[in-house]
């Protein structure tokens, strides 16, 4: 079956009336900005925005927004909770079938990796953040290599997260030329990575997802 945000809705409005109003939520929010990235084709920074704000509808919670190791930790428990309901292992598939080569590329493009801004920034030294690099990059390997879908899922999230901030603070130029790499590579991964999210948070509408952030108002 196709993931995309008709599908989705569809199966959304058959089944909502048996969620909990927090899944609901979550979803309605989540997909409305899916469609919305599906719309943005021909825009690539908008849909990374787009696809951005789907994952956060899904998975906040009441946590500090501006603490970005919060949100990070966040990022990190969903993940690993989503793994653990992943029977189809539709996760692991995409990590691994689909985004293999996306991902290592990713993983070495040092324009997502935040200690090379703090370098940039005159906060450490050259070295420093480029062994940084190094260890980061053995871990995420050792995670592939070793099958572990949440910690591979993490550290892509972690990289995702220091472009969205690069974006979404004004760090970048729309449509510019010299971040057009992660920007495509980080897109191909979240509009494959957001409908399975959507679509795993429906398959378990027992869960306890967590207030949203901003319930909704009658």
């Amino acid at each position: 079956m196709t993931l995309d945000y008709k599908t989705l809705k569809e199966r959304h409005r058959n089944e909502r009336n048996g969620y909990h109003i927090n899944l609901s939520l979550r979803v309605h929010r989540a997909l409305s900005w899916l469609d919305r990235a599906e719309q943005s084709a021909d825009d690539e920074d908008a849909r990374l925005i787009f696809l951005w704000i789907a994952v956060n509808a899904a998975c906040a919670n009441e946590f500090d927004v501006h603490s970005q190791l919060t949100q990070q930790k966040v990022f990190g428990q969903f993940l690993e909770r989503l793994v653990g309901f992943d029977k189809e292992r539709q996760l692991y598939d995409l990590v691994w079938t689909e985004f293999t080569s996306s991902i290592r590329i990713l993983l070495d493009n040092k324009y997502v990796f935040k200690p090379f801004w703090d370098f940039s920034n005159g906060h450490i030294s050259n070295e420093e953040w480029q062994e940084k690099l190094v260890k980061a990059n053995l871990a995420a390997k050792a995670a592939l290599g070793g099958s572990n879908a949440s910690v591979v899922l993490s550290i892509i999230f972690s990289r995702l997260y220091t472009l969205r901030n690069q974006i979404l603070h004004g760090g970048a130029s729309w449509n510019s030329q010299i971040n057009r790499d992660q920007i495509r590579d980080g897109v191909n991964i979240l509009a494959k990575l957001v409908p399975i999210v959507i679509s795993l948070m429906m398959d378990n509408p027992n869960t306890l997802w967590g207030d949203p952030c901003y319930p909704m108002m009658e």
